[in-house]
């Protein structure tokens, strides 16, 4: 099993979702660590290509639209940039 790790406020951020929300994320993120692929996702390269070592959650929101907003975006896209060039620099 892959290990989790949180960025930012993800870790708070999502323990403010709802019970049943919680628990889907939970199931999801545990699927992820397995190797497997979670029910309900998509690339997004948008953001970043991805890492193999673990399972870095990088934003956590409640989307209210079909569209994610450009604001949750930038976030992940600059704590994944930041995670980058963290582990360029060990």
């Amino acid at each position: 099993m892959k290990s989790v790790v949180w960025l930012g406020d993800s870790r708070a951020r999502l323990r403010e979702f709802p019970a049943d929300a919680m628990r889907v994320a939970g199931h999801e993120l545990e699927q992820a660590q397995a190797g497997r692929e979670p029910t309900d996702w998509k690339p997004m390269p948008s953001v970043g290509l991805g890492v193999a070592e673990a399972v870095y959650v990088l934003h956590a929101f409640q989307k209210k639209s079909r569209k994610t907003a450009h604001a949750d975006i930038e976030l992940a896209r600059r704590r994944f940039r930041a995670l980058i060039e963290e582990r360029r620099r060990r």
